[in-house]
């Protein structure tokens, strides 16, 4: 059977309308990839039609400020990959005269292209067979050929790498990566394909064996943490409010939120308002707290489950680092803070 042959094929006749497919310039397809990591199309892809709107070159992107590109990423999550992107489009501009890496080890010099994104870049808009590994990619192989390795083990990632590379079209590479990737987001789908009308059936392992279901193999992952997110929302009689940028290297850095205690079990009232954070911002002692609401919000990542409340505290007067409400909504906020700002009548 010729696989590669067969799933190009199917590509030509099955493959959905996307913008990102109707070009071969570097900058859209990158930008396209680093919105597509961890996300799906569905999500990502109103995000790349509003960036390509608002930034159409690469110049536009390196000339914006990180709040605004911060600001049109919010709700996709994992903004390392926005502060990455934002600075990749500096150093394309500024040091690379606005051209983009033309080959894949090139390209794996950027900050926040790994070898899926460089393999992706290199062989859509460059013609180089380098093949592209992702969920859809390892689905589809380990159950065409019955390879039960763990896909996100050190042997499986290097087995799949060297079986996706020699399985590739050496004349089209980009599109037969992209019919690979396609074939597994809509025909060997992660729960119940349709492999009655899967044109690999016929010699498809894990069909013959039964395994549709067990492929592919994963190692279960680390354990998840628990934390307790206090949000402390401000507000004073002249309509202020705290809100504060987060630094440090952490998956929020440089969003805005409101003043946080974090801690390891849940906190009361009376916890609340002894606590050192409680009292940077309230300069006396006249002052109302309630919580919003009383069933934890739980916020999920990857190995942590934030179970979140939002503090009410209204008060005379407000230290001096203080914020019109009106303001609040301009900030490049996590969606956890986002849903609340929607759900919480500011005015």
């Amino acid at each position: 059977m010729n696989f590669t042959g067969i799933i190009t094929d199917w590509y030509t006749k099955n493959k959905r309308d996307l913008p990102w497919r109707k070009t071969n310039k570097p900058y859209n397809i990158w930008l396209s990839e680093i919105i597509l990591q961890q996300t799906q199309i569905k999500q990502g892809l109103p995000y790349y039609e509003v960036f390509v709107k608002k930034f159409p070159t690469v110049k536009h992107l390196a000339l914006a400020k990180e709040e605004e590109v911060l600001k049109l990423w919010q709700g996709l999550g994992y903004y390392s990959r926005a502060r990455n992107m934002h600075k990749t489009a500096k150093f394309v501009w500024n040091d690379l005269n606005g051209i983009f890496p033309l080959d894949y080890k090139s390209l794996l010099t950027l900050k926040g292209v790994g070898e899926y994104t460089a393999s992706a870049i290199a062989s859509i808009c460059f013609n180089e067979p380098k093949a592209v590994v992702d969920g859809n990619v390892y689905r589809v192989l380990s159950r065409f050929f019955g390879i039960d390795t763990p896909i996100n083990s050190t042997e499986g990632l290097k087995t799949f790498k060297l079986l996706a590379q020699s399985l590739i079209n050496n004349d089209h590479p980009g599109i037969y990566n992209q019919a690979l990737m396609e074939f597994g987001a809509l025909q060997c789908k992660p729960q119940n394909p349709d492999c009655s009308v899967c044109p690999l059936n016929s010699a498809c392992a894990a069909l013959k064996n039964n395994q549709v279901k067990e492929l592919p193999v994963k190692l279960k992952k680390t354990k998840i943490q628990i934390r307790h997110f206090n949000y402390l929302v401000f507000i004073s009689s002249n309509r202020q409010s705290v809100f504060e940028k987060r630094t440090g290297n952490g998956i929020w850095q440089n969003l805005y939120q409101f003043p946080l205690i974090e801690s390891l079990h849940v906190l009361n009232e009376k916890d609340i308002t002894k606590h050192e954070v409680f009292a940077t911002h309230v300069q006396n002692n006249a002052f109302e707290i309630s919580l919003y609401n009383e069933k934890p919000i739980i916020h999920k990542l990857t190995h942590r489950h934030l179970h979140t409340h939002f503090w009410i505290i209204e008060t005379n007067q407000l230290s001096k680092n203080a914020v019109s409400l009106e303001d609040i909504l301009k900030y490049p906020t996590p969606q956890l803070i986002s849903n609340f700002l929607d759900s919480f009548n500011l005015k």
